[in-house]
């Protein structure tokens, strides 16, 4: 190592393999970022404005919409500017950082996917005991678990990858930085990491996916024996989430644990939009614009903030 040349920088590829792939970062991410911004400012604006959305359910699902904006803002402006400017060099300072936020982002929409599953559960199985269970300090307390959660998770994935020596080559195969891309690049033994990124992704990412599928069950049989309009109702609702956060978790899971294979090709690429753009860009189409509660507070707001207007 004492001969090697050592990495200050590194350079994305926005376009793997030789593919032009200038029209998505000219078009189709600035639509998905603005997209995801709108959405989700509109439900954090109705959630906080009305009185009747002051509920565990909207206070979580604010969180999350916080989070979304957050998440995609880590990656999509900074590509959609390299790909204008045609400078996709990025500082390791940069990249660690880039990293982190993702993976932090990452782990934070996990954890509050599942609280919002569990939230669901009680409302819908323990009904009686909804308001003693979910009350205001158990929500405050289970946010700031989750964020600091993702700041010991990110710390430490994003401090084991820049532990590595870097004497190879600077060209990352993607349109951000992100652990499995650098790990390739490292001249150091990856094992460890590599051992790492795979327990702790099934110790928190499929924790959380049981967690969520044990609780839909849970909600399906106790829907079922309602009224005969109830479940499909139900079932509207609860699949979609289930959908998501499976196509969230397989894509992501896909990225991380294929470290030890090539990866400039489209497919990889594809499985990171699919991690971090998509799920910002539904959540606020399933979790909200989709709920008759949050159509009927835009309506109040907006209606409140016209007669104020006229004022």
């Amino acid at each position: 190592m004492a001969n090697a040349t050592m990495v200050t920088e590194f350079l994305l590829l926005g376009s793997p393999d030789g593919w032009d792939l200038s029209f998505l970062y000219f078009t189709v991410f600035p639509m998905t970022y603005l997209g995801t911004l709108l959405g989700n400012l509109l439900i954090i604006t109705v959630t906080t404005a009305d009185q009747n959305l002051h509920t565990p359910m909207y206070f979580f699902l604010r969180n999350l919409s916080i989070l979304d904006m957050c998440y995609i803002s880590v990656t999509v402006p900074n590509a959609c500017v390299n790909s204008l400017t045609g400078n996709w060099a990025i500082s390791v300072i940069g990249c660690a950082t880039q990293i982190f936020l993702v993976i932090f982002c990452a782990c934070v929409e996990y954890l509050f996917l599942t609280i919002m599953a569990w939230d669901r559960y009680v409302a819908i199985c323990q009904p009686l005991q909804y308001p003693l269970i979910m009350d205001a300090q158990f929500c405050v307390r289970m946010t700031l678990a989750s964020l600091l959660s993702g700041v010991l998770y990110a710390g430490v994935h994003t401090g084991n990858t820049f532990q590595l020596s870097f004497c190879q080559s600077n060209m990352v195969h993607q349109f951000f930085c992100d652990v499995p891309s650098l790990m390739r690049l490292s001249c150091s033994d990856t094992t460890s990491n590599m051992v790492l990124l795979l327990v702790s992704a099934v110790v928190v990412c499929g924790g959380c996916f049981l967690f969520i599928a044990m609780s839909y069950i849970r909600i399906f049989s106790a829907v079922l024996k309602f009224p005969i309009r109830a479940p499909g109702k139900a079932f509207s609702t609860c699949i979609p989430h289930i959908l998501v956060f499976s196509m969230f978790l397989s894509s992501g899971t896909a990225v991380y644990l294929r470290s030890s294979v090539a990866s400039d090709t489209l497919q990889d690429l594809v499985l990171s939009v699919f991690y971090t753009m998509v799920p910002p860009f539904l959540n606020p189409l399933i979790y909200s614009l989709r709920n008759k509660q949050v159509k009927d507070a835009v309506r109040r707001v907006m209606v409140r903030q016209l007669f104020s207007g006229e004022r």
